[in-house]
């Protein structure tokens, strides 16, 4: 333990004029830090005082999306004894987890070092810490155990590029990967590969995936303004778009969207929402050199709730995602024709919507799997088959109904990760 303490100082040390230059120039790297130095708001006190706390982190919006459901269920086993505190890494899982949950319970994790650590854990004196899927935090993690505080891995997954990494210094991580006493992974394939980095086999458990419990919003203003705006014109939602060095997905979306027979007929609404805010406003301009008339939705909606008319909208929000894409005639997740691992093709799957992705999602490979296996999905390699793909679904309505029909099935299917996980955690509490 002194090793990692000793290497990760080192590392701040050494990276410290980049992080001051940020902090000094931008003030998404400002926010949040008081608590990541220790500092533990006093409105998180507050909403502890007298009750048990259980204590989930997740690092960023995917995970609290796919702990939502989860600290639902929990709270209403454990009942009002009990609070559940949540703490993120990111600005937009901060932003979204405060959305969900309230700001008073709600706080951004401290760094990885015994005085920051201990200093939350004194004043939480948590019944269990939750950890969602592949945070491991070595200094936490032994600090709980030094306390006696039960540790659990929820919806655990290694990707490719983790497994491989951990294999090569195995011996590094054997000991913090025994620290946890309940690894409750994705897929059998994810609880084979902790056994072989070192877990305790009798702590591994293949619960599932809690992805396939999640649910959208019923209702969401955003969406019914996309809707409206669409009017009956198709709408092709690309969501959780990146950037890779140079290429972007954003500009292969546009292009393929450019060439579309249906846009220079009826037309077709494109709606572009990157997977990180920072890119928001690059990816508007983006926009304006592909079409004049792109509309940034939040910030060019007019007082009296009515759209602008656009033809490519760029969705400049946090957590609308998951319900806009109810609205979908065809959905594009993307971080998958970069090599970024993919996103969440379930997210528009449940809603029956015809989903496409590139090669890369090996982060989702068992759900991307049973989907191919299902026909439930359309795999494109690049930009042009990304627009024969389009084109297809957007002229074959029954075939892309069928389609949907089939990747709404796995998710269907699937679904019952969140009971398992449950029954576990209240087994460990």
């Amino acid at each position: 333990m002194m090793i990692y303490s000793t290497a990760l100082a080192l590392g701040l040390l050494l990276a410290s004029p980049w992080w001051l230059l940020r902090m000094a120039t931008t003030e998404r790297y400002r926010e949040g830090l008081r608590q990541r130095l220790g500092g533990v708001p006093e409105p998180l006190r507050a909403i502890i005082h007298g009750r048990r706390v259980i204590w989930v982190h997740a690092v960023s919006v995917g995970e609290v999306l796919a702990a939502s459901r989860l600290i639902a269920e929990l709270e209403t086993a454990l009942g009002a004894d009990f609070v559940i505190v949540i703490s993120t890494t990111t600005r937009t899982g901060q932003a979204l987890a405060r959305e969900r949950f309230g700001a008073a319970r709600v706080f951004y994790m401290p760094l990885d070092f015994a005085w920051t650590i201990r200093r939350y854990l004194r004043a939480l004196r948590p019944a269990t810490l939750i950890l969602m899927e592949s945070e491991l935090w070595p200094r936490l993690l032994h600090e709980c155990r030094r306390t006696n505080i039960p540790t659990a891995i929820v919806n655990a997954r290694l990707s490719d590029r983790s497994f491989a990494r951990g294999m090569k210094f195995r011996s590094l991580w054997k000991h913090a990967i025994r620290l946890p006493r309940l690894w409750l992974a994705q897929s059998d394939e994810d609880a084979g590969r902790l056994v072989a980095l070192g877990a305790r086999p009798t702590a591994v458990i293949a619960a599932g995936n809690l992805k396939y419990d999640i649910r959208a919003p019923k209702q969401s203003r955003i969406a019914e303004l996309i809707k409206l705006m669409a009017g009956s014109r198709p709408i092709v939602i690309a969501g959780s778009t990146v950037a890779v060095d140079s290429t972007n997905e954003e500009e292969s979306v546009l292009s393929a969207w450019q060439e579309l027979p249906q846009r220079e007929a009826d037309g077709v609404l494109l709606v572009l929402a990157p997977r990180h805010p920072e890119r928001f406003t690059p990816v508007a301009a983006l926009i304006d050199t592909f079409y004049e008339r792109g509309s940034e939705l939040e910030s060019r909606l007019g007082l009296n709730g009515f759209p602008v008319e656009a033809d490519v909208i760029l969705l400049d929000t946090i957590g609308d995602l998951a319900a806009v894409y109810s609205i979908a005639t065809v959905a594009f997740v993307g971080g998958s024709l970069v090599p970024r691992g993919g996103h969440n093709p379930l997210e528009p799957a449940q809603f029956g919507v015809p989903v496409i992705m590139g090669p890369s999602y090996e982060n989702f490979r068992d759900i991307v799997g049973k989907m191919i296996a299902a026909d439930g999905i359309r795999i494109v390699q690049d930009e042009a088959e990304l627009k024969t793909a389009l084109e297809y679904l957007l002229t074959q309505p029954a075939e892309a109904a069928a389609l949907g029909a089939r990747g709404r099935s796995v998710f269907e299917q699937q679904q019952g990760a969140t009971a398992r996980t449950l029954a576990a955690l209240l087994g460990l509490l």
